[in-house]
């Protein structure tokens, strides 16, 4: 069930990855523009919770 879950996750993200090159390229569909977007909005939030976690393991010294 696991692997299942992975799997399905894993090819969202490989998706997404793609939607981003569409639309970066100009010529997708507004449907691919949004979950570029959307994709894009996801990678930030994880990247700003990961310098979350990593400033509070660090004392917060930054």
């Amino acid at each position: 069930m696991l692997v299942l879950v992975l799997s399905v996750v894993v090819l969202l993200v490989i998706g997404g990855c793609v939607c981003v090159f569409w639309a970066a390229r100009g010529d997708a569909p507004r449907w691919a523009r949004g979950v570029a977007g959307a994709t894009l909005l996801g990678g930030e939030l994880a990247r700003s919770a990961s310098r979350k976690s990593r400033s509070r393991q660090s004392g917060g010294d930054d």
